[in-house]
């Protein structure tokens, strides 16, 4: 086994750590709320115990959870971290999705995170080299990234906590039905309700807004970080944001088309990877987006689509991507019983061509998607 490194700017730019050996790095990170176990930070503390990080290196930590910090405080984890000059992050998502660890323009930082997108750092400019925890801890020692096989000290033995700590003791248990249902929810200014969504039209004739290329991201439709993600429950400022580095027209567009019919996008392989948050669907919904037409999609977002009530469609005729352009109006009829009764489902595009599209849907997100998603489906099994 060989240690390895993704280069910016994805997770599959993957080559042999020693071929980056010496590369200078500005920050080391290690965890997240996603992935990371105790063996991850435990072998990064025995690694870094009773030594010192390089001069000019951030060595950040961020926790996975309350409970995971609660486990590395009691076997002296964390103390073997700060010693050696590392920064202790509240547990959560954090600089993963840019919420603060944000490195410096220019400079290259080494993390052991899920995903290095372009700007997903919360800094536009950055260099995100993704590594494992041992990768990572060696080379914050160092300055630069280092393979960790190369250190003049034997690989660290780590074992799981003799008695690990799972605490409930902070959970309430829920209140009663009957006393839940008259609890108020109480809302500051910056919450809002996600508005009404409505059903399939069993007639489509809507625009295409935009058309993209291969391996588009989450954070290409909607960006995360410090200056987006506070409006994470508010719906209508969150969607002003969705792919604006894209194309910076598509929301005003969008806006245009919302009331009078919604609209369409067109992409290549691999729609949607990366994170799985739900406002990369719910925000384009938002705006009008009624359906989706892509080479292939990436397994989560194309179920994100579904539960938001937009139809996630793959060309069974690759080629029929180049036929489909900006602006142009695609001619949907019959659609409803199209979904409900057929893999298929055929269209008309602008220019006369009929396009032939499929969906993979269940019997259950054909249900779905003529309802307008799963909060309608939802709510009308409750009055069933």
């Amino acid at each position: 086994m060989e240690p390895l490194v993704a280069k910016p700017s994805s997770p599959g730019n993957v080559v042999p750590a020693r071929e980056l050996a010496g590369t200078p790095i500005y920050q080391s990170y290690i965890g997240s709320s996603a992935n990371p176990g105790y063996q991850d930070f435990a072998i990064a503390a025995e690694i870094v115990k009773n030594r010192n990080i390089a001069n000019g290196v951030s060595f950040d930590i961020n926790p996975t959870s309350r409970q995971m910090l609660t486990n590395l405080v009691k076997e002296m984890h964390i103390a073997s971290l700060l010693q050696s000059g590392a920064r202790l992050h509240q547990a959560g998502c954090n600089g993963c999705i840019g919420m603060g660890q944000a490195p410096a323009s220019g400079r290259n930082s080494l993390r052991t995170t899920p995903r290095n997108f372009p700007g997903r750092s919360g800094t536009k400019e950055d260099s995100v080299f993704l590594s494992s925890p041992e990768t990572a801890a060696v080379s914050a020692l160092t300055g630069e990234i280092t393979d960790p096989r190369t250190m003049d000290f034997p690989y660290p033995k780590v074992s799981d906590p003799s008695a690990p700590n799972v605490d409930d003791r902070l959970l309430e248990k829920p209140l009663p039905p009957e006393e839940a249902q008259k609890q108020e929810l109480v809302k500051g200014p910056n919450i809002a309700s996600i508005p009404e969504m409505d059903a399939l039209p069993d007639t489509l004739d809507i625009p295409v807004l935009l058309k993209v290329g291969d391996n588009i991201s989450t954070d290409e439709i909607l960006a995360g970080g410090a200056r987006v993600l506070p409006y994470r429950s508010n719906l209508p400022e969150i969607s002003k944001f969705t792919y604006e580095d894209v194309d910076p027209t598509y929301v005003d567009r969008a806006n245009v088309t919302k009331e009078k019919s919604g609209h369409a996008i067109v992409g290549g392989f691999n729609y949607g990877q990366g994170s799985s948050r739900e406002h990369a669907a719910l925000a384009p919904r938002y705006l009008g987006l009624r359906a989706v037409l892509v080479k292939d999609f990436a397994r989560i977002h194309w179920q994100n689509l579904v539960n938001f009530g937009v139809l996630p469609l793959k060309f069974t005729n690759e080629e029929d991507y180049d036929k489909l352009e900006n602006e142009e109006v695609l001619h949907f009829a019959d659609l409803r019983n199209q979904v409900k009764n057929n893999d298929i489902i055929k269209l008309t595009s602008g220019s006369g061509d009929e396009i032939t599209t499929e969906h993979n849907l269940s019997d259950r997100q054909r249900e779905i998607i003529v309802s307008g998603g799963l909060i309608n489906w939802t709510k009308a099994r409750q009055h069933v």
